[in-house]
């Protein structure tokens, strides 16, 4: 028999609740319904062809957004299931927390930001409530997939406090109040954000040796690497390079999931939340590193920052995808390229837009720009 879940984990049958309402499913849950929502959506397909690091057209093995988000699923599933956690909560949110990036990546979304900077910005945490809210148009009463504000909640990571303010006017208590009154998320939303770090940082680093643009004596000077890249070398001198790297990741993947569950676990013994409401109140998140982690995690972020996100190739390639996306986006704007009927008449045409290429793959923007400019994509 399943134990009971802790008081302070995320239940179904106590949720929130969605915008409309609904009459329950007679074989899942609503946080079960709102996993297969998101996986049976065209922004969910659509990651497949969405850049990570490395554009689709660069290499097969490179990770995608699709399976990043795989990835940041099946590692909050595992640490969720420690603590005893909603899974299938955490499932839903890793899923859908980046339905909302535009193509290549950070450097899509940087200068579809510039783009809009006159018309309220673009950013890809609230683009992904946007998709989930609105822009997915699957169901016959409601746009949007119509998901559990604990969902909608965790997909909506970062929020400014102007956006807050306006999603608040609109849906007051809603998913933009922990913005403003300094409260906190569930701990299941909490549990996504810290798996979307370690996903990154471990796959990054799988990437970037895969690439050539890294290589592992470079990584010599990151504690959080170098510790177990000793350990493989003394466990396993004569290990071949691509298995050495992966034992590396994985006893680093290890090291810190081990590492989140026990500092939560301290964290929450210390905090003693009676039930899920009283996370929300704690005054700080309860899903986290611990100190020394935190400080090891932010060494190699600053590490892939310098070596990989700014390395010239990876540079050169994400200048070519902004320039891309800024033309792309005058096109649209001023009617020298056609958008499908669903955005061109929209009334809002800025916002549309940036919506349309938003929900734009790598190389269905590739080819786009080249029909519109007659530029073959230098590769």
């Amino acid at each position: 028999m399943r134990a009971m879940p802790p008081a302070y984990a995320s239940d179904p049958a106590r949720s929130r609740g969605r915008r409309h309402a609904e009459p329950p499913a007679p074989t899942r849950d609503d946080f079960q319904r709102d996993r297969d929502r998101i996986v049976h959506s065209t922004a969910f397909r659509r990651l497949v062809y969405k850049t990570q690091v490395f554009l689709n057209h660069e290499g097969d093995l490179f990770r995608t957004r699709l399976t990043h988000s795989l990835e940041v699923a099946q590692l909050g599933r595992s640490i969720a299931r420690a603590l005893g956690l909603n899974e299938d909560l955490v499932e839903a949110i890793a899923l859908a927390h980046d339905l909302g990036h535009t193509p290549f990546g950070h450097a899509g979304q940087d200068a579809l930001n510039d783009c809009m900077k006159e018309h309220g910005g673009f950013e890809h945490n609230l683009q992904s409530l946007r998709v989930v809210d609105a822009l997915e148009q699957r169901y016959a009463l409601f746009d949007g997939l119509n998901l559990c504000l604990e969902t909608r909640e965790g997909i909506l990571k970062h929020c400014s406090r102007a956006n807050a303010q306006r999603i608040e006017q609109a849906e007051p208590g809603g998913v933009a109040r922990r913005f403003l009154d300094g409260t906190q998320p569930s701990l299941e939303a909490q549990l996504c954000n810290l798996a979307d770090e370690i996903a990154y940082n471990a796959h990054d680093i799988d990437d970037g040796v895969r690439s050539g643009l890294l290589d592992i004596e470079q990584l010599a000077g990151v504690d959080l690497f170098e510790r177990h890249r000793r350990e493989v070398a003394r466990d396993y001198p004569r290990l071949a390079d691509r298995r050495r790297l992966y034992e590396i990741i994985r006893r680093m993947l290890s090291a810190q999931v081990y590492d989140v569950i026990d500092a939560t676990r301290a964290a929450l013994d210390a905090a003693a939340p009676h039930d899920a409401d009283a996370v929300r109140c704690a005054g700080r998140p309860l899903v986290l590193f611990s100190p020394a982690m935190r400080a090891q995690s932010a060494r190699l972020k600053g590490f892939l920052r310098v070596n990989l996100y700014r390395h010239p190739q990876v540079e050169g390639t994400m200048n070519q995808a902004r320039q891309a996306v800024r033309e792309l986006f005058a096109a649209y704007l001023d009617g020298r390229a056609a958008m499908p009927p669903s955005f061109a008449r929209r009334a809002d045409r800025s916002r549309a837009v940036a919506d349309y290429i938003a929900g734009m793959t790598d190389r269905y923007a590739m080819r786009e720009h080249e029909k519109l400019t007659g530029r073959a994509w230098a590769v």
